[in-house]
């Protein structure tokens, strides 16, 4: 395990705080230290941090945020596109098209936001349950 000099222990509310934290989930690095290689494969998170051992799976049910920040990222971006796409093309919008891209867009872009979900899901949680709260500590 590797000494990180950069751990986010802070109960302090700051908005540069905050940026940190947004930063490191939207670039799938820990919330706590910022190390990154926290996925082993794709889909396969680590059970703990490579850098600060953060055990990332608190509790049962805890992915449920990052499943629904998933679902919010793919229907915002799906909306947009489609509103985007009809403005665009407003005289004879490409309704077909339209269908089966937005079909193809739900299916494959939760794929590949997964990671990231997760990341920003538990740097979210971080910025409400700092690391010195109990749940974050494996007596192990």
């Amino acid at each position: 395990m590797s000494q990180n000099t950069d751990v986010d222990d802070s109960r302090e509310v700051s908005f540069r705080r905050t940026l940190r934290l947004a930063w490191r989930g939207w670039t799938k690095a820990c919330p706590r230290c910022g190390q990154r290689g926290l996925f082993q494969r794709w889909f396969t998170l680590r059970p703990r941090c490579p850098g600060c051992a953060l055990q990332f799976e608190r509790e049962e049910g805890y992915w449920t945020g990052a499943m629904g920040a998933n679902i919010i990222m793919t229907e915002l971006i799906f909306i947009s596109l489609m509103v985007l796409t009809f403005i665009l093309t407003w005289s004879d919008p490409p309704v077909a098209q339209m269908i089966i891209g937005g079909v193809a867009f739900t299916i494959f872009f939760p794929m590949f936001f997964y990671p990231f979900s997760k990341t920003i899901w538990m740097s979210f949680d971080r910025a409400f349950n700092p690391s010195d709260q109990p749940e974050y500590h494996d007596p192990r």
